[in-house]
């Protein structure tokens, strides 16, 4: 009987594997290294480290860095776009923007379709989607001819003004698949029929380079998995925060642009609310990289501005995350100015930080805490050994030219990297009106339960929450979300001039395409549920706010004051004088799985009985003889008081001086600082003495 379900997430460095058995409700889960050039091989070693059947699978979720490589390596498939006459260069012009307004000299990255393989077709249809100039069939057989010889894998089709009208579009995919039955095709109208003609091609590019690649790498894990025994779809997380399966993932392969890092914050967000919190900050520090998200009154931030590369746009919704480079693996450096700095460049999996003895020599956050001793000298519960003279040669790099000990190094190696980490909380919350002290801080990822609480005392953040397996949170976060699908189209029309039964056909028309998707996913009806929203800002605005409207539609000015509401939010302003114009309707469909109910735990053993030993670790300038915890041994409703080490198979966490661990129920760590909890009881004592 298939009672598993499996999550697997596959990152830079590690290969993250969480098993939930329904029927015991045990938890197991495992790493494997990743091998970047082969991504199924660590799933599939992680199987057999899991000693897994396919035949014991019910749900196989799985979390993927297959297309964010691609698109950053430039590993690329040859693909064509086809446009309107005059529009060739729309995706190397953008929007004239830069990424840093201060470097002169720093270009935005070359488009991914090079200038020779962009091609333009003599046809129009005006503002309204009628058609001036009758598109020319044989023109494109012909061009069809043309990219057949030179070996063209992929086409992105992107026609001016085809958001409103897509039957040219539809006529040239017609003609391609005639003459190249193998063909990858991506038309602008299907993958995201929205105006600006910039977005609109740069995602339906995106899209078409990553389809062969997404179609591949789906064979060949498909093949490998039904040869142990599955046969089921492999449900693939994408950037909006839901699934989709293996047969519809190529159709949207620009989705997966950012598909694990999507899988941390749902984990961070399932997390926060079974303790109790609303709010909470998603601090996901891996290998190569740390990735921050945002959970405000129970819901994460969404956006429809971002990318992976800068200057080309997505445009498709996804969970709204910063990256940055910093991770176990970056590598400090001295610039020359001769300060010190830390990252964004990484040691990655390969040849990794100087003591995993794999042929790195640069010094590196991780090499930093085993010099420290806050890193044992053994991961994996034992499976890998860690040098700590190779790493102690390497910061030697570092300490030589400041004449710091090695200690004295290793130290501001790490007060460099929290630094950098700590301004990039500070862009996702002070930046955007959120006030840091009103939050929990969500720490996994490897490296993440290392600095957390450093990063919450210069924060002020009053509480950290480290999950019970914080190496495969990420993994976790692909059994907690559902099928979903976002359909989009543009809606131009002043709130002055819209009509109830005109705004119910549209949305009808949305959710029968929604409906269609679920449905070819495997979804059936009780299991389904369509969300509508409408794209809304004042005239003459460019960014626009999306207002959820009800499936019953009553009255405009219902819509308008939640406007009016959630402008005031976002803009701390409103004015119900200025006309409001509808820019887009959207339909989100959602698409329920089961999710795995992880069990309260009892309180077994001691305290004392979880202490492996005690080592010295360095805190505030000197070393401290630190008890080192097992985490698997630590009963639930106790407390740790710092300094400590807490050690796992998935990582390790450090709960310095002056701070204090409690378990929950569920196995959940939370970290609380002393002169917090002190001024909490001091406050409450003197309000209740006045």
């Amino acid at each position: 009987m298939k009672n598993i379900r499996l999550a697997i997430d596959v990152g830079g460095t590690f290969t993250d594997v969480f098993v939930f058995n329904e029927e015991t409700k045990e938890v197991f889960v495992t790493k494997t290294s990743s091998t970047p050039s082969r991504p199924e091989l660590g799933i599939l070693q992680a199987l057999e480290k899991s000693n897994l059947k396919g035949t014991d699978i019910k749900i196989f979720s799985h979390g993927t860095t297959v297309g964010t490589n691609a698109l950053i390596e430039r590993k690329l498939p040859k693909t064509a776009l086809i446009t309107t006459k005059g529009f060739r260069d729309v995706i190397e012009i953008g929007r004239g923007t830069k990424e840093d307004i201060w470097d002169m000299y720093k270009d935005k990255a070359p488009p991914y379709i090079p200038r020779r393989d962009r091609f333009e077709v003599d046809e129009r249809i005006d503002f309204s989607g009628n058609i001036i100039k009758a598109l020319n069939k044989e023109e494109v057989r012909e061009l069809a001819k043309k990219l057949k010889r030179r070996g063209t894998e992929s086409v992105a089709v992107c026609l001016i003004n085809s958001y409103i009208n897509g039957v040219h579009e539809q006529q040239i995919k017609q003609i391609l698949k005639e003459e190249i039955p193998e063909i990858y095709v991506s038309i602008s109208s299907e993958i995201l029929p929205e105006i600006f003609e910039h977005e609109r091609t740069s995602t339906t590019i995106i899209n078409a380079v990553l389809s062969p690649i997404i179609s591949k790498y789906i064979e060949q894990l498909s093949r490998e998995m039904k040869i142990r025994g599955f046969e089921d779809e492999i449900l693939l997380l994408h950037s909006g925060g839901g699934v989709m399966t293996s047969s519809t993932a190529p159709k949207f392969a620009a989705r997966l642009s950012s598909s694990g890092i999507a899988a941390g914050a749902i984990a961070s967000k399932h997390i926060a609310k079974l303790c109790g919190y609303e709010n909470a900050i998603g601090f996901d520090m891996g290998g190569t990289s740390t990735d921050l998200s945002l959970m405000y009154e129970g819901d994460i931030r969404i956006t429809k501005n971002w990318a992976i590369e800068y200057g080309h746009p997505i445009g498709f919704p996804s969970i709204e995350i910063l990256t940055i480079g910093a991770g176990g693996g970056s590598i400090a450096w001295i610039d020359e100015g001769g300060s010190l700095r830390n990252g964004p460049q990484s040691a990655g999996a390969m040849p990794g930080p100087a003591c995993y003895e794999s042929g790195g020599t640069e010094p590196t956050n991780s090499d930093a805490n085993l010099v420290l001793g806050r890193l044992g000298s053994k991961l994996l519960n034992g499976a890998m050994e860690l040098n700590k003279e190779k790493s102690i040669a390497a910061i030697r790099k570092i300490a030589e030219p400041f004449h710091y000990s090695v200690e004295e190094a290793a130290n501001a190696i790490i007060e460099v990297a929290n630094a950098n980490m700590c301004d990039a909380i500070r862009l996702i919350s002070v930046r955007r009106g959120y006030d840091p002290r009103d939050f929990a801080l969500v720490a996994f990822g490897g490296a993440g339960p290392l600095h957390a609480a450093y990063l919450a005392k210069e924060l002020n953040i009053p509480t950290v929450i480290i999950p019970p397996h914080p190496g495969v949170a990420a993994a976790m976060g692909c059994l907690l979300v559902d099928v979903r699908h976002d359909i989009s189209k543009t809606y131009l029309k002043n709130m002055a001039e819209v009509s109830i039964p005109e705004l119910e056909h549209e949305f009808i028309e949305l959710e029968m395409e929604a409906d269609k998707l679920l449905r070819e996913e495997g979804i059936e009806n009780g299991y389904s549920t369509l969300m509508r929203y409408v794209d809304m800002r004042y005239m003459g605005q460019w960014r626009s706010l999306a207002i959820p409207v009800s499936q019953n539609l009553h009255s405009l000015d219902e819509i308008l004051e939640v406007f009016y509401k959630e402008y005031e939010r976002e803009f701390a302003f409103h004015d119900k004088e200025q006309a409001v114009e509808i820019y887009g309707l959207r339909v989100t469909a959602i698409g329920t799985v089961p999710k795995p109910e992880i069990p309260k735990q009892e309180k077994t053993g001691s305290l004392e009985g979880s202490v492996k030993e005690e080592r010295p670790v360095y805190f505030d300038g000197k070393f401290i003889p630190t008890k080192v915890y097992d985490r698997e041994k630590i009963p639930v409703k106790t407390t740790i008081s710092g300094p400590a080490i807490v050690e796992q198979l998935d990582t390790t966490a450090v709960i310095p001086p002056g701070f204090t661990a409690e378990v929950d129920e569920y196995k959940n760590m939370i970290i609380k600082i002393y002169e917090q909890q002190s001024n909490t009881k001091k406050e409450a004592a003197f309000y209740e003495h006045r």
